[in-house]
């Protein structure tokens, strides 16, 4: 066994498990987010355009619920086969790297805007509350070799939660500022994590150099090293 496998294995008899950061960074998330969607304001705004463009903030506020409500769905759904990598997820991912008008995007923005449309605020904010408080037993007691079937690949557990907090992080900030609201902390782990893996989407996007020089040298910075 390597030395990282050592302390790995020596870390996971003292109780720590690797699973369990990612796990409970992605509860965290959805917490500050099913707060942030029960907002009064979100009820007054529902109809406007958001921060996104093309996006209605009850628009947005769906899809920035999906987050919670399909991983629910999905984690009561039979378990799939077969995982891919987490960074092979969204780089077969056409919507990465399509353009705000293309079908990749624009058919994810229709249906959380239809989806929107037959629902309210308060019915939203009720739905994923009820789906959370599931979560919250769901989550930790998922084996770690549990596979979410995605439909066209799988991703192991902690991975599709990986991704699942991406979006939290993302789409609150989006959320908030389209009602005018300080966007909420999010858990430090939330965030590292998030950032580590925008950082790993960049790097695939635009080459690592360019992230480099992006975080460290002014000069020599690209104009964009945006991960989505």
């Amino acid at each position: 066994m390597s030395e990282l496998g050592e302390v790995v294995a020596e870390r996971r008899i003292a109780g720590f498990r690797p699973e369990a950061v990612t796990r409970n960074a992605y509860l965290a998330a959805a917490d500050v987010a099913a707060a942030l969607l029960r907002t009064p304001m979100l009820a007054e705004r529902w109809t406007a355009p958001s921060a996104l463009p093309y996006y209605s903030t009850g628009g947005l506020a769906r899809h920035l619920a999906n987050q919670i409500t399909r991983t629910a769905e999905l984690l009561d759904a039979p378990p799939g086969h077969t995982a891919i990598d987490v960074l092979a997820h969204f780089t077969g991912s056409a919507w990465v790297t399509t353009g705000a008008d293309e079908a990749d995007n624009t058919d994810i923005r229709d249906r959380g805007e239809r989806a929107a449309a037959e629902t309210t605020a308060d019915r939203l904010a009720a739905e994923v509350d009820g789906c959370l408080a599931r979560l919250h037993r769901m989550v930790p007691a998922q084996p770690p070799y549990r596979i979410v079937d995605l439909g066209d690949w799988g991703l192991t557990v902690d991975d599709f939660l990986l991704t699942r907090l991406l979006e939290l992080v993302v789409h609150t900030d989006d959320l908030a500022v389209s009602l005018d609201l300080p966007t909420p902390e999010m858990p430090t782990a939330a965030t590292e994590l998030t950032t580590d893996l925008l950082t790993r989407i960049a790097a695939w996007r635009h080459g690592p150099l360019a992230v480099v020089r992006a975080l460290s040298r002014r000069e020599r910075a690209p104009e964009s090293v945006s991960a989505l």
